[in-house]
């Protein structure tokens, strides 16, 4: 059972949506960051009414030096504007998983381990997590983990695509 009360992912992580994805996160694509970030923001309204902050999945430190920007982030953007939801920043990825692509779910769930920490409580109590794809959903589940033991009541995911 996850441990989040609701999962959005509109479009199948399949052709053309993966090869955009692909080339927003590992060749600076961008210029997709608008229409995914649109989608996304208006999929909001298909979820929960009490979302009370957003979280977008954290980089670790070197992967978003390297990277120099967080997919999630760039995503999730639009729906704070939107909602004027506050963002948490201080649920960090402090573990430099390997890249969880190629990996099947026992080896993510290993990698993931341990990955996220919260700095502090979480005071809100219905976050949401933002991200680009569902796969296995171990991300979203270890990081909601986190979230909810730092003192949230609930957690929802929103992303792009679903495998």
């Amino acid at each position: 059972m996850p441990p989040f009360v609701a999962a959005v992912a509109p479009l199948a992580y399949s052709f053309p949506v993966d090869a955009a994805l692909k080339a927003l996160k590992f060749r600076r694509r961008l210029d997709y960051v608008p229409a995914f970030a649109e989608l996304l923001r208006r999929m909001f309204c298909q979820l929960p009414d009490d979302i009370d902050a957003l979280l977008p999945v954290p980089l670790h430190w070197r992967r978003h030096a390297m990277r120099g920007f967080n997919q999630a982030t760039e995503l999730c953007e639009p729906i704070r504007k939107q909602t004027g939801l506050p963002v948490l920043t201080h649920i960090k990825r402090v573990k430099p998983t390997p890249k969880q692509s190629g990996l099947d779910a026992v080896e993510r769930r290993r990698n993931l381990q341990h990955a996220f920490v919260a700095s502090g409580p979480v005071e809100m109590r219905h976050v949401l997590i933002v991200d680009d794809v569902i796969t296995t959903g171990e991300t979203c589940r270890q990081l909601a983990k986190v979230v909810l033991a730092a003192g949230a009541e609930k957690v929802s995911v929103l992303a792009v695509a679903r495998a």
